[in-house]
């Protein structure tokens, strides 16, 4: 079976949460298999990434720091997270226009 393989880019993530990974672009089980966050200002920042499942919110990582010029990589090692239909990736800062993300999928794993 032919795997989807999907990258998803976002630019200057601040301080609102912005899905980095819509509910619409989740239309099956996916599977996350890279996370990068790249803080792209002068100072260090504070990140949060979490998966809206319905209301509720399910953390990645919560106010991790990032250093400037630095990057993290939240998913490595061979490890996967897989996300239900109607799942929502979000990335957030506490700092303004301070985040580059780049997210790595595969699309309908089980289909």
């Amino acid at each position: 079976m032919a795997q989807n393989f999907r990258n998803y880019l976002n630019q200057n993530i601040g301080t609102t949460a912005v899905s980095v990974l819509n509910a619409a672009a989740v239309n099956s089980y996916d599977c996350l298999i890279s996370i990068r966050l790249a803080n792209t200002t002068s100072s260090t920042v504070n990140a949060d990434v979490y998966i809206k499942r319905s209301a509720t919110d399910y953390y990645l990582i919560k106010t991790v720091p990032i250093i400037s010029g630095g990057s993290l990589e939240l998913i490595d090692g061979g490890s996967k997270v897989v996300l239900e239909s109607g799942d929502e990736l979000y990335v957030k800062s506490d700092t303004a226009s301070s985040i580059d993300c780049i997210v790595g999928a595969v699309d309908a794993i089980s289909t």
